[in-house]
């Protein structure tokens, strides 16, 4: 797509234009550690059409002026993640042509919905966002329980995916989260969970179902492990070193009241430490009682939620 206007072009990005998006990405959020995109690019661009993602690359008059990729994370399903533009091109439409690209490639794949994650204190962000047309959906909030061998809970938790999916269906977790849960095909992207993720999970990782008092009462699943390099400069500049540090991460986290809260908690850091797990990150909702009851039940949580907007990609 080419707009004559201002010579803004929207094509494939390639392995060949890390340079150009490095440059311009290196300089993102220096205060929060850096961007990302740097650090996994050539992991994270497909290699070729029919991947079932696309990253989109925008140039104006040559010059790498942004980036975005699309993701399907399921046959109708589609995922936008990774927007990013230059400083010197912001405020020209970028942002807005970029959607519109990744929002036509869903389309031709099938997807009737799209969504992204936006953190809450990028206000940048969720003002394009809004302008391209995406609404808010649901806001999220990662608690931190510590991996412990020991960690005991004062209701019995089984594994039993029929009885966790049943309890997520009827959950008000559930209700808040319009249904999403992180997607295991996807790092940092969420879904729609099925019966079927349940029982698949129950296989391939792990499904909690808490046993409360007067029924099922609370429900979780591993979606992943991954490692993650961190640096250790503990002993100056001139002695850092990359190390590498091991997360166990759980789809989502319902429950009823904090007795069931704890017990669940306990059940993931046990099932963490059994992973070898150095952290855990658990998906709550971020409402009063969620978060509250997670603090309460002794996880740590994090400072900021996360917002998730979609778009109607069956509407005009």
């Amino acid at each position: 797509m080419t707009d004559s206007d201002s010579a803004l072009e929207i094509r494939r990005a390639t392995h060949d234009d890390y340079e150009a998006v490095a440059d311009f990405t290196g300089e993102i959020w220096p205060d929060r550690g850096g961007d990302y995109i740097p650090r996994i690019y050539h992991d994270w661009l497909e290699d070729e059409p029919g991947q079932g993602k696309k990253t989109f690359l925008a140039e104006i008059d040559g010059q790498a002026a942004g980036i975005v990729q699309a993701v399907m994370l399921s046959p109708d399903e589609a995922w936008f993640q990774g927007m990013r533009v230059a400083a010197d091109y912001r405020r020209r439409g970028v942002s807005q042509r970029l959607n519109e690209a990744t929002f036509e490639w869903a389309r031709e794949q099938g997807a009737t919905v799209g969504r992204v994650m936006i953190f809450s204190w990028n206000a940048a962000s969720l003002g394009a966002a809004r302008a391209s047309d995406l609404e808010p959906i649901t806001e999220f909030r990662f608690a931190h329980p510590a991996p412990d061998p020991d960690a005991e809970g004062p209701s019995r938790v089984s594994n039993d995916p029929a009885a966790a999916w049943r309890y997520w269906t009827h959950s008000d977790a559930r209700g808040h989260l319009a249904g999403l849960g992180l997607a295991p095909e996807e790092s940092w992207a969420v879904r729609e969970l099925t019966r079927e993720d349940f029982e698949r999970l129950a296989d391939e990782t792990a499904v909690f179902a808490v046993d409360g008092e007067h029924g099922l009462a609370g429900a979780a699943y591993r979606s992943r492990t991954y490692d993650q390099a961190v640096e250790d400069d503990s002993n100056g500049a001139t002695a850092a070193k990359t190390e590498t540090e091991t997360w166990a991460e759980y789809g989502v986290g319902a429950w009823d009241d904090v007795d069931a809260a704890r017990s669940l908690f306990a059940a993931i850091a046990r099932d963490a430490a059994d992973c070898g797990a150095d952290k855990t990150r658990v998906l709550i909702p971020e409402t009063p009682r969620a978060v509250s009851d997670a603090s309460y039940a002794g996880a740590e949580i994090a400072e900021e939620p996360d917002f998730v907007l979609g778009v109607d990609l069956t509407a005009d």
